[in-house]
């Protein structure tokens, strides 16, 4: 019993400073001794504080002094990669500073400083990001714009989602990709257009939609909020100056600020050639590409749209040939 007072003792000193909780397992075939297993903590910053301790000695460990400019010595290391001290000097910070972010403590951080260290770490974007919310701060928004071509497998995902209509914007909304549905319900010509123009300005794709009056201040309180997220991105002021001298009706809209988070629309289409389509449409963003919106539209139950989509499609071909994207 006097060793199990003082494995308790040594992991309540621990939890103290706020690291995981150390269950205590009294197994009669372990010969007393007992063996232990981390059971989540009830605080929630502590339990993110010991997953940052975790992920900053991981990422240390991978880089290697000399790939970080180190002499290599003729002395064993015991750490593997970079020890703390290495990676507090190549960042700027002070050691023992560093020595507490890792080992959990709850101190104050700054963008400045993740940003150091996540380049000492060669952390790409997606860690970087997962540092700073280990750390309790807003994770650094995406790049807006990227000149990365559309990976082809999101250009079959909208071939493979026909009869249905899909298409690709950028975050200013400027069309990447569309597929033949969406081409023919929305009278979409070309890619090299930008939808939130287009919805405005072009009077045979704003005729299709039966409750555009009804879509049109959620359309522009749902851009304010993208464009809110970026302030200081000049893509999304141009089209905003370029709309608002284009059509009274947005800057009428504009005007009021209000603002929409995206998700699920509900649209109703009157196209020429079938009549009434019924959509939900739900605006994506990719998971590896947040540049990239990718806008599904999928018939509503109870309406006859897919088997009008199928005859528009099939008319389609019979003038161009096979279906393209």
């Amino acid at each position: 019993m006097e060793r199990v007072r003082l494995w308790w003792c040594h992991y309540h000193h621990l939890n103290r400073r706020g690291l995981p909780l150390v269950a205590l397992d009294l197994n009669p075939h372990s010969g007393g001794l007992p063996s232990t297993r981390v059971v989540p903590s009830a605080d929630p910053a502590a339990q993110r504080r010991a997953e940052l301790r975790g992920f900053l000695m991981a990422r240390r460990a991978r880089i290697s002094p000399e790939r970080a400019g180190f002499p290599v010595g003729g002395g064993r290391r015991r750490t593997p990669g970079l020890r703390r001290e290495e990676v507090a000097v190549l960042a700027g910070v002070g050691v023992s500073w560093y020595q507490w972010l890792e080992q959990g403590r709850d101190i104050t951080v700054s963008p400045q400083v993740l940003d150091a260290i996540g380049r000492v770490l060669e952390l790409n974007d997606a860690e970087l990001r997962h540092l700073y919310a280990l750390a309790g701060l807003n994770p650094p928004l995406p790049a807006a714009g990227c000149a990365c071509p559309v990976d082809e497998a999101l250009v079959r995902l909208l071939d493979s989602w026909l009869p249905n209509p899909g298409h690709i914007l950028d975050p200013y909304w400027n069309m990447i990709a569309m597929n033949t549905a969406a081409r023919l319900v929305f009278h979409y010509v070309e890619t090299n257009i930008n939808c939130l123009v287009l919805f405005f300005t072009d009077p045979i794709h704003r005729g299709r939609y039966a409750d555009w009056a009804v879509i049109a201040p959620r359309v522009v309180a749902q851009f304010r909020a993208e464009m809110t997220a970026r302030p200081e991105d000049a893509g999304y002021r141009r089209v905003v100056e370029e709309l608002t001298d284009l059509s009274p009706e947005f800057a009428e809209l504009w005007a009021r600020r209000d603002v929409e988070p995206g998700g699920v629309t509900l649209k109703a289409l009157m196209h020429p050639a079938v009549g009434e389509l019924h959509f939900e449409s739900a605006l994506l963003q990719v998971p590896d590409r947040p540049d990239l919106r990718l806008v599904l539209h999928n018939p509503r139950r109870g309406t006859d749209t897919v088997a009008k989509l199928e005859r528009l499609l099939a008319e389609d071909e019979r003038r161009h040939g096979l279906r393209a994207v």
